[in-house]
């Protein structure tokens, strides 16, 4: 399995791309990993912010295989401990998903049909936060479950 990470947006600032690309090697340990930065379309200020997901999603499912598991990070979703993440990544591992797609919608969110082609929509925290430190704290939560499936000690440390 592949684990991917798809953001819409700016790349990395400097304030969470140490801390990402670290998580993210970390990660590799277990998993191929990849970060995709998806550019906010050209004309963006132009559109209507439900245009502006519509055009965000076209690029979605665009990119999109097939059998990609897509899981929407959305604030509407089911909410999951440390060890809940690690059990539904050993899940999505031994049903030999191929591409494990996390997605981070832009500033408006997930477009409607993206949300519906989702396989899982999980809310990291009834919290909002900025979409760089979600980035953040999704490689990291993410580098967590797979330290709790090898039974190693980042997860108490």
């Amino acid at each position: 399995m592949k684990i991917h990470f798809w953001s819409i947006g700016k790349n990395h600032e400097a304030y969470v791309k140490n801390g990402v690309e670290e998580f993210t090697k970390r990660i590799s340990n277990y998993y191929p990993v990849q970060w995709t930065i998806i550019p906010v379309p050209k004309n963006a200020g132009m559109l209507s912010e439900a245009d502006l997901k519509k055009k965000e999603g076209e690029v979605i499912l665009d990119w999109l295989q097939k059998d990609d598991y897509l899981v929407a990070l959305d604030e509407r979703g089911k909410q999951l401990s440390s060890e809940g993440l690690a059990e539904f990544i050993m899940k999505r591992s031994n049903e030999s998903i191929k591409n494990l797609v996390f997605l981070i919608g832009g500033a408006y969110g997930i477009d409607e049909a993206v949300m519906k082609r989702a396989n899982y929509k999980w809310s990291l925290s009834q919290l909002v936060f900025p979409h760089q430190m979600v980035r953040l704290i999704l490689a990291e939560q993410v580098y967590r479950a797979c330290s709790i499936n090898r039974k190693e000690k980042y997860h108490h440390s």
